[in-house]
């Protein structure tokens, strides 16, 4: 069993963390990943990290099924398959620092280039690259948010497109994740509760489906201009995050 704060804590992180990720389709996986660290050690906050975050963008995804745009998806996973394959059989990976301060410093980047210069997952091959690129951060440090949001920062896709699109590339990805950490979490004699599962699944569908509203009432010039706001403020927090880790080690 769990306490009962943990248990409010939890639900209360997983439910708001899912409804801003349903409304901009990023932010909240990175900030979920925050304040699971702050509740319990890595590995279990990761599988359950990975668990809550498959469940919110199944739900995101089945409910915008039709403005999924499958060629950007099925690119996304031949570079992710690059990805997994690299790290399960090449030489070690960047430390969670290093990756921490790559994400953060790319992003910015990122957004200050002119638009003819900023990465776009539309054309095919920063597709299969983007893919590559983010689930090899996905293995490295359990997010990649930032980096995938700038691929889409400039796409010539409406809103509902890039939320839709985003999930079904994210669910991969996670799940992806789940089975990496999950495996070093059962190797290493580890175990979530169910109690805690169930509810962390229960919030991120719940969040999910309140999210609905605000995302059919925002237009598509508000949700870019929100997201190059949420995209600059995460990474500016995940380059502080690994100059600490980074100090500190």
């Amino acid at each position: 069993m769990i306490s009962v704060p943990f248990a409010a804590a939890l639900t209360a992180s997983v439910l708001s963390t899912s409804f801003v990720s349903g409304v901009f389709g990023m932010a909240g996986g990175m900030i979920l990943m925050g304040l699971l660290l702050s509740l319990m050690p890595l590995a279990p906050a990761m599988a359950l990290h990975g668990i809550t975050q498959i469940a919110s963008n199944v739900a995101r995804a089945w409910l915008w099924r039709q403005h999924i745009n499958w060629p950007i998806v099925a690119r996304y996973a031949c570079g992710a398959l690059v990805a997994v394959l690299a790290v399960s059989f090449g030489p070690a990976t960047p430390g969670k620092p290093t990756a921490l301060i790559f994400i953060g410093l790319t992003s910015l980047i990122g957004l200050s280039l002119p638009a003819r210069l900023t990465p776009n997952v539309m054309d095919q091959r920063q597709a299969v690259g983007c893919g590559t690129l983010c689930t090899g951060l996905h293995l490295t440090c359990g997010v990649s948010g930032p980096i995938l949001d700038l691929f889409f920062a400039r796409a010539e896709l409406g809103t509902r497109e890039i939320v839709a699109t985003k999930a079904a590339i994210n669910t991969g990805g996670h799940f992806v994740k789940l089975v990496y950490f999950g495996h070093a979490l059962v190797a290493g004699g580890g175990a979530i509760s169910t109690v805690a599962i169930l509810l962390a699944i229960a919030a991120a569908l719940l969040g999910t489906q309140l999210s609905r509203v605000l995302l059919e009432a925002i237009d598509d010039a508000s949700f870019r201009q929100w997201s190059q706001r949420l995209i600059a403020a995460i990474a500016v927090v995940s380059l502080l995050q690994g100059l600490i880790l980074q100090l500190g080690s």
